[in-house]
């Protein structure tokens, strides 16, 4: 193990060692908020703690059984003590690569539900029906991985597309994966009323936003502007003669959500406030990171159709991650929510540029 690791393990031991002290102290008991980071800490520490102990009592020995390889006379004892020393070794090599793993710093909102958010870009009545074929996409990887998809507010388009969805994902560990299809994603297919057989080009963008839990983010009632209307379904169709559907408006971010999704108006508002609250936990994350230009936007681009983290294309049987340069010829499979292949590549990526440091 070299220096820089063995360094920067002794001092996650000693953080842990003062996190274990906090748990115990009254004041940070009777802060919940408090209370409720130092025990998430303590549960990101364990594993590389306890994983480090066990590092260093296997060096310990085979450091122990080296020392009286060099001076045991007796042949059975030192064939034996050989066997410790191999043994150790190779429990110091895996629990070396262990450790490695363990110290990649973990997104802290990879456990939480998500809103996904998808909009037609560029391409007209041909984007819409890839926005719609793209929810169904995640429809069905939410469903293989065992979470629920609860819609918020979806805009069919005339043509049976979608102009634009909102919904959650949820499930334990749903944001580590839905993470990675925030971006626009295009599409090369003949158009079912291209008559020519000619291949379009048309973009939809996702953005992915962890769920915010209330006590994360302040909201006040009086930077709220709402707004209540008819709910619309596709051509301008009232889906209920109530005013159900809901829009807020937060004035100091100028954020606006809507939903119209439940026939409640309540209902409606409580999940608009799911999406704002989500919405401004990212714009944190952002600015917290020192990114002061909205993330939500750096991950949709501008739907042009030279933007793209992934290309789907019907006539070749393709579909390609520009991130990791990975092609896969399994178009059906992908479309019917199998993207384990794409996202292995990309959890392999983004550890490898955390270890790093990029």
């Amino acid at each position: 193990m070299d220096d820089h690791l063995s360094e920067r393990l002794i001092a996650v031991d000693e953080e842990f060692e003062s996190n274990l002290a906090l748990l115990a102290d009254p004041h940070v008991i009777a802060d919940q908020k408090r209370y409720r980071e130092v025990t998430s800490r303590h549960a990101e520490l364990k594993p590389i703690v306890d994983s480090f102990r066990r590092y260093r009592d296997a060096k310990t020995e085979s450091d122990e059984a080296t020392e009286l390889v060099a001076i045991e006379d007796d042949a059975e004892m030192v064939e034996y003590l050989n066997g410790v020393i191999a043994a150790k070794q190779d429990e110091i090599e895996a629990t070396e690569a262990d450790l490695r793993r363990l110290l990649i710093p973990r997104d802290p909102n990879d456990d939480k539900d998500v809103i996904v958010e998808i909009r037609s870009a560029a391409g007209g009545d041909e984007a819409a029906l890839w926005a719609r074929d793209l929810y169904r996409m995640y429809e069905r990887f939410a469903e293989r991985s065992q979470w629920t998809v609860e819609p918020i507010d979806v805009s069919p388009s005339d043509t049976g597309g979608l102009k634009e969805a909102t919904f959650a994902v949820k499930g334990k560990g749903a944001y580590s994966r839905f993470k990675f299809e925030a971006g626009p994603h295009r599409v090369q297919r003949v158009p079912e009323t291209e008559s020519q057989g000619r291949v379009h080009t048309s973009m939809a963008t996702v953005a992915v936003l962890p769920e915010a839990e209330a006590v994360e983010v302040e909201i006040h009632d009086n930077d709220l502007d709402i707004e209540t209307m008819r709910s619309q379904g596709p051509g301008g169709q009232s889906v209920n003669t109530t005013d159900s559907a809901v829009r807020i408006t937060h004035r100091p971010t100028g954020i606006v959500v809507s939903c119209q999704d439940e026939k409640s108006q309540l209902q409606n508002k409580l999940k608009a406030m799911r999406v704002l609250r989500a919405r401004l936990l990212h714009q944190q994350i952002a600015e917290q990171a020192g990114e002061r230009a909205s993330v939500r936007r750096s991950q949709v681009g501008t739907g042009e159709r030279s933007e793209k983290i992934r290309t789907y294309n019907f006539r070749e049987n393709r579909v390609t991650d520009h991130r990791v340069g990975l092609t896969v010829h399994s178009l059906p499979n992908v479309l019917d929510g199998d993207l384990e292949v794409l996202h292995e590549a990309l959890i392999a990526d983004e550890a490898a540029r955390a270890l790093a440091g990029d």
